[in-house]
């Protein structure tokens, strides 16, 4: 039964898919705010087909943190279930991402109308000026910048080793980071394709001022930050994964 709920899942994922990239395509000539709203509206229709159908749901711990002001989001990495909950929950956003994805033919297209900092991770200090020049960009433009720091999906109870990028803005930018933790490998795994029924927990952080810190100082605050809610949430004391971006993703 998980199978078939899962292949019926997987079937509309990909048809809206195609039909909301292509919509984003459509819309490209329209400010950012309108076609970002009717993209985004693809993850908020995959959250609810993902409890209709698999019976997997979700609850928001700290909404309160989320502030008017756009700032830089460091968010646990586990599944891809987070990448619809995001747009879902917070403002809109854009994300640094590996380029490869845009290259994804029906989803590259619509992600490349959000407008995202796409970077070749190989490129090592290039990727990390690309990701400061076009992040402060589009926090000034009002955007909200979402970075996984561990540059990569981390299996349940592990934790990846954080790359600079998204601290390095945040302090470049003076503006202050949110830290995300949650446990969606118990519902959707990394690389699995069973959805299994739960309630994934997304835990929003308090601010951390980035003024007056260094990029390193900064990133281990959210490191522990980010340890200690996850070993809350999944009953166990994280370990460090060797796996880790280049830069982020």
């Amino acid at each position: 039964m998980l199978l078939f709920r899962s292949l019926i899942f997987v079937f509309f994922h990909i048809v809206t898919a195609v039909i909301f990239s292509l919509l984003g395509v459509l819309l490209w000539p329209l400010p950012f705010k309108w076609r970002y709203y009717a993209v985004s509206r693809w993850a908020v229709l995959n959250l609810w087909l993902l409890d209709k159908i698999c019976g997997v749901r979700y609850e928001v711990v700290g909404r309160e943190n989320i502030s008017d002001q756009a700032s830089v989001i460091l968010c646990k990495h586990q599944s891809s279930w987070e990448t619809l909950a995001l747009q879902a929950v917070f403002p809109p956003q854009v994300w640094v991402l590996k380029r490869e994805l845009l290259w994804i033919p029906f989803f590259g297209w619509g992600l490349a109308s959000l407008k995202p900092i796409a970077i070749d991770r190989s490129a090592g200090r290039q990727a990390l000026s690309q990701i400061i020049e076009q992040g402060k960009k589009r926090l000034s433009a009002g955007y909200w910048v979402v970075v996984f720091p561990e540059g990569t999906r981390i299996p349940s109870g592990k934790m990846g080793r954080f790359g600079i990028g998204g601290a390095k803005l945040a302090v470049e930018a003076g503006v202050p980071v949110v830290p995300i933790a949650h446990d969606a490998g118990k519902a959707w795994p990394r690389h699995g394709f069973i959805k299994y029924p739960s309630v994934i927990k997304l835990v929003i952080g308090p601010e951390i001022n980035s003024c007056d810190k260094t990029p390193t100082e900064l990133n281990q605050l959210v490191q522990q930050w980010m340890t200690s809610q996850m070993t809350t949430l999944e009953g166990q004391q994280a370990t460090i994964s060797a796996k880790q971006g280049a830069t982020d993703g």
